[in-house]
């Protein structure tokens, strides 16, 4: 992914999972939040309840591993417990900020992990905080809760009334994880936007963002939450509910692209898979006369393999990423940030001296990187370098939980793709086209906002007004 070494790799808001009915369900919670830890690097939390009703939590800034400990996880009793990994977008950081949220309440407390963007946020807060609510953060994953709240005047309905009718004034992408002293609420937006799924272990349940995680608990994939569900797990077992009668499928296409784990499956299709076969189809629409395919590491690996199978062009190594490097490099000054870039990625001069390089990466948005990864390697004594992408040029801001929300900061936004090309350094430069991914994903339906600017719910706020205060 472009702009990885500028510190501005392009993030994908959160994961969640959550546990039913699993003994040490923190534990688990804890290896499934491991799985899920690309998807967020700033905070993580994990929220259980034990079996007399009584939540715990534990959640911090950092990693994974640098948040929790065995003492820590020790504490958190119980067979129920939700975890949350954090990338911040909308409210910013701070712990503050960090999930799942715990909510005290005398209609019975609970906790809620979210993954996503609400787009109505600021409308809601406002009629919330008019309606007496108080917040804790700045997150707008705490505004599904207050209208959970506010929704149970009548506190002997069923709660799920309640969440139904909180989830119905959401506007964006969403996967919710709520859980009380007896049951875990999942709930995905009616956009299918972002990914949602279902396992089983042993007598219990496991849900997650990804089934990645599924393989290291050992839990085994039952379905994925279909749009606009709300899938009820207690001891009755698993109860579905739709909560909207506006259903769509459109996922995310940089789920595909860049977010998610190879070894994930998106709704039937494995993401190494579409990865790879996005890299054939971009041979078959942009060739280049060249001596060796290069993939940027990690996530456009597999798309270079696709390239170089499809094309006979040998794949080759030509990039190496160094997987020790703090996620707080400091960078005092601009010969020590040219080092940083070299310290997280070096070209291999003796496979790329004298070569013809196809460049293969999995999207551009800065350019940032992309030029100084052109310029590496033919420091390196690459005699050209044709830079492919395996996704088309991301042209418009995403405002459902990726932290692109403002024309600025896309090169393509402004530039023809030849002006891209000047710009980068490159020889040639062509991108995969929007047909190619519906056919790599194997599937009619998609969200390529980011892409060509149809977004599939209402904003509230005018594009031309995010671009002017500089974020959505």
């Amino acid at each position: 992914m472009e702009d990885m070494f500028d510190g501005r790799e392009l993030h994908e808001e959160c994961g969640v999972f959550g546990v039913y009915g699993v003994p040490d369900a923190a534990s688990l919670t804890y290896y499934g939040l491991h799985s899920l830890q690309h998807r967020g690097q700033e905070g993580c939390g994990i929220v259980a309840v034990s079996q007399d009703g009584t939540f715990r939590r534990v959640k911090g800034e950092g990693l994974v591993t640098e948040v929790f400990n065995e003492g820590k996880i020790s504490g958190l009793q119980g067979s129920m417990a939700i975890g949350h990994v954090r990338y911040s977008t909308t409210g910013g950081g701070g712990i503050e900020n960090v999930q799942p949220f715990l909510f005290r309440h005398n209609t019975g407390d609970f906790a809620l992990a979210h993954n996503g963007n609400i787009v109505n946020s600021s409308e809601l807060r406002r009629y919330l905080e008019n309606h007496g609510s108080l917040f804790q953060s700045s997150s707008d994953s705490e505004i599904l809760a207050h209208l959970i709240k506010k929704q149970s005047y009548d506190r002997n309905a069923p709660r799920i009334l309640a969440i139904e009718e909180a989830l119905n004034m959401l506007e964006g992408a969403f996967a919710f994880l709520v859980l009380t002293a007896n049951r875990l609420y999942v709930c995905r937006d009616k956009y299918g936007l972002r990914p949602l799924s279902l396992g089983r272990l042993g007598n219990g349940y496991v849900v997650s963002s990804e089934t990645c995680a599924f393989d290291v608990t050992g839990a085994e994939f039952i379905r994925d939450i279909e749009p606009g569900e709300v899938v009820t797990i207690d001891h009755h077992g698993i109860r579905s509910r739709k909560y909207s009668e506006f259903r769509r499928n459109g996922m995310c296409a940089m789920e595909y692209i860049y977010f998610s784990r190879p070894d994930s499956d998106i709704e039937g299709r494995n993401v190494h898979s579409f990865r790879k076969e996005s890299g054939r189809l971009l041979f078959e629409e942009a060739p280049a006369d060249a001596d060796i395919v290069v993939g940027v590491p990690d996530s456009s690996l597999s798309a270079a393999m696709g390239y170089s199978e499809a094309s006979g062009i040998p794949y080759e190594m030509g990039l190496i990423k160094n997987k020790y490097i703090g996620r707080t490099f400091i960078q005092p000054s601009q010969s020590m940030r040219e080092k940083g870039v070299r310290m997280k990625l070096s070209a291999v001069k003796t496979i790329v001296k004298g070569k013809r390089v196809v460049l293969i990466d999995d999207s551009i948005v800065r350019g940032t990187t992309s030029r100084r990864i052109v310029g590496m390697l033919k420091e390196s004594g690459a005699s050209e370098v044709h830079l492919r992408i395996a996704s088309p040029p991301i042209k418009t801001p995403c405002f459902y939980g990726v932290d692109i929300s403002t024309y600025d900061e896309l090169i393509c936004a402004r530039k023809t793709v030849e002006e891209v090309r000047e710009s980068l350094g490159a020889d040639s430069l062509s991108f995969l086209s929007e047909a190619a991914l519906f056919k790599a994903a194997r599937r009619s339906e998609l969200c390529l906002a980011c892409f060509n600017g149809h977004y599939p719910t209402a904003l509230y706020r005018s594009i031309e007004e995010a671009n002017k205060d500089g974020k959505f």
